[in-house]
């Protein structure tokens, strides 16, 4: 005998069977409605709406994804989650899709390109898109990886590949440090390099070479870094040994790590030694002294990167990279050379 519908009690255990029956319905029509089929008759859907209601019904997020053929999740991969740049522009990301229904996983692939492709692929298979920040691989993997995946977005690789790319223009950053430095009477600069296989880093080349060409007076010194804290307080006395006015870090935590070790040693920053970093993360400006860095509006890159994601995801034509240029935050760690 078919049950009639009638007030029901709200329980939170409610099954799509309790609903199915409470409505009058079978379980699939109950399924249709939940997923916003258009195929079930208007007052058969509003009586289904009601008894969910009622009932308090919470449908499964997996048994919908099986049924509709999709997760409402994307994955975002970062190099390094513990480095606050990728928290900003997760945070960004994560605002963005969740705006438009969608949730979030995330991967940290730790700094190891070899590991990047396989990690990838394993975070597509569980999502509807993903979005990688600044990956380590080469230009070759990448570009036979990106068939595998998509639909993707890329953040902070430039190569003109098939997936929508948002980057920051690391080479123009430097370059407009080494010119607020340079105009300050600093000639002699020590830049801490970044990770091997960073696209910024590649760009930061880029731009340092640049400089050297428009100031020969200059003498540009490069040393092996990463980007970490750790890693700029580990190379600072070879940074220091160079006899240079100003060391460049890789990035804000690079930076903080020579202040660290300039304390530790008794160098005083900006009177002995200016020191700079690079995307203007909340420590830069509460570090003694307050950092001068490049900001960048990197939850703003992440939500650009959601954006030219969902634009793919849609079938939507690309306008081509989303590029960001760095402006200079002038703080308390740089001098005039004396």
């Amino acid at each position: 005998m078919t049950r009639r519908p009638g007030r029901m009690r709200p329980s939170s255990g409610a099954t799509i069977t309790d609903v199915a029956q409470a409505a009058g319905v079978s379980r699939a029509t109950v399924s249709r409605v939940m997923n916003g089929r258009p195929t079930v008759d208007a007052a058969i859907a509003e009586r289904v709406r009601r008894v969910v209601d009622e009932l308090g019904y919470k449908p499964s997020r997996v048994a919908q994804s099986l049924s509709l053929g999709r997760t409402s999740t994307v994955g975002v991969i970062v190099p390094d989650l513990g480095n606050p740049s990728f928290q900003q522009i997760l945070h960004g990301v994560n605002r963005s899709a969740a705006a438009a229904g969608y949730r979030v996983l995330v991967a940290d692939s730790a700094e190891t390109p070899d590991d990047e492709p396989a990690l990838i692929e394993d975070v597509r298979r569980r999502t509807d898109a993903v979005i990688v920040c600044s990956p380590r691989m080469n230009a070759d993997t990448l570009a036979a990886l990106l068939p595998r995946v998509q639909p993707i977005a890329l953040v902070n690789r430039d190569e003109p590949v098939d997936a929508p790319r948002v980057v920051v223009d690391s080479g123009a950053g430097v370059a407009e440090m080494c010119r607020h430095l340079i105009g300050l009477g600093h000639r002699r600069i020590v830049h801490l390099d970044g990770p091997v296989g960073s696209n910024a880093q590649a760009a930061r080349l880029r731009g340092l070479t640049a400089i050297g060409e428009e100031h020969p007076e200059v003498e540009l010194v490069r040393l092996p870094c990463g980007s970490t804290i750790d890693e700029g307080h580990a190379v600072f006395d070879q940074a220091r040994a160079t006899g240079s006015t100003a060391i460049i870090g890789f990035n804000d935590l690079v930076a903080l790590g020579v202040l660290e070790a300039a304390r530790d040693r008794g160098v005083r920053v900006p009177r002995d030694l200016s020191v700079v970093g690079f995307d203007d993360i909340p420590f830069a400006r509460l570090s003694s002294p307050a950092l001068t860095t490049m900001s960048v509006d990197l939850e703003e890159v992440g939500e650009t990167a959601w954006r030219a994601l969902e634009a793919r995801m849609k079938g939507e034509e690309e306008d081509g990279p989303r590029v960001f240029a760095p402006v200079l935050v002038p703080r308390a760690s740089v001098d005039p050379v004396a």
